[in-house]
């Protein structure tokens, strides 16, 4: 018997094609079919939440500068998608882009690109930790998910950390939310268990569900509990999470994957 597919959310947007995190990676996911995206988001010197990975902008636009530091104007002035392509200037071919779908995106702007999508979208936020700003950030995003009519249970929206006490935090401000305990190995899953509620969605990595799989398989099957697995990009691992019954799988390739469950028979 086939199990029912897991649903396809877009890493950092298309990321294995698109400079992570911007409004183009995320725009190249929903035209491939992405049913959810995900974001990592930090909060700025001035108060603003952004979909960005790292603490600082080292790695996506050459600059030491640290994320919590800089004001949105400053981020903004980044040329943050080059990186990905650093070749692209030298093809005289390539077909012109719209600048803005490269810069540093807001969660702000994210959200009302979902809102304003013409089919259903869901997103998976994650609040990255330690930060200066501590449960600050928690407090903005809900802030902000309010302001769309996004905190309740029927919410496209769910919240997803490594740090249990940022998800009692989002429980505690929006209790209808749903949250994501992200873990990248048994014991950070024993650890954070005590902590968690009931409904908690355990997120395993790709690699503890290729070592563990019966420890995910009892998290499902004996325990009831909602699995979602980052980052699964191979046919055999994306298998692997139907198989076992996981209910998302958060891909760097959201077309690839889609395409691979719906050839597949799911």
């Amino acid at each position: 018997m086939v199990k029912p597919r897991p649903q396809v959310v877009a890493h950092r947007g298309a990321s294995a094609v698109k400079a992570e995190h911007t409004l183009g990676a995320y725009v190249a996911a929903l035209d491939d079919g992405a049913e959810a995206l995900e974001c990592d988001v930090r909060l700025t010197a001035d108060g603003h939440l952004v979909c960005v990975h790292d603490r600082s902008m080292r790695r996506t636009a050459s600059r030491a500068d640290v994320v919590s530091a800089m004001e949105l104007a400053d981020l903004e002035s980044l040329d943050v998608s080059s990186w990905k392509t650093p070749w692209a200037e030298m093809d005289d071919e390539r077909p012109d882009t719209d600048p803005e779908l490269g810069k540093v995106l807001t969660l702000r702007r994210l959200l009302e690109t979902v809102a304003d999508y013409h089919r259903p979208v869901e997103l998976a936020i994650e609040t990255k930790h330690p930060t200066r700003y501590a449960g600050l950030v928690e407090k903005r995003l809900v802030e902000l998910l309010e302001e769309f009519g996004w905190t309740g249970a029927d919410a496209p929206v769910r919240v997803m950390s490594f740090s249990w006490l940022a998800l009692r935090r989002v429980r505690r401000l929006a209790p209808d939310l749903d949250l994501v305990m992200l873990v990248e190995n048994r014991q950070q899953w024993y650890r954070a268990k005590p902590f968690l509620e009931p409904d908690a969605v355990a997120g395993p990595g790709i690699e503890l569900v290729r070592e563990h799989p019966d420890l995910v398989r009892r998290m499902i099957e004996l325990h009831g509990r909602r699995v979602h697995c980052w980052v699964v990009n191979e046919p055999d691992d994306v298998e692997l999470c139907r198989d076992l019954g996981i209910e998302a799988v958060i891909t760097d390739t959201p077309g690839a994957v889609g395409r691979h469950l719906a050839g597949s028979g799911a």
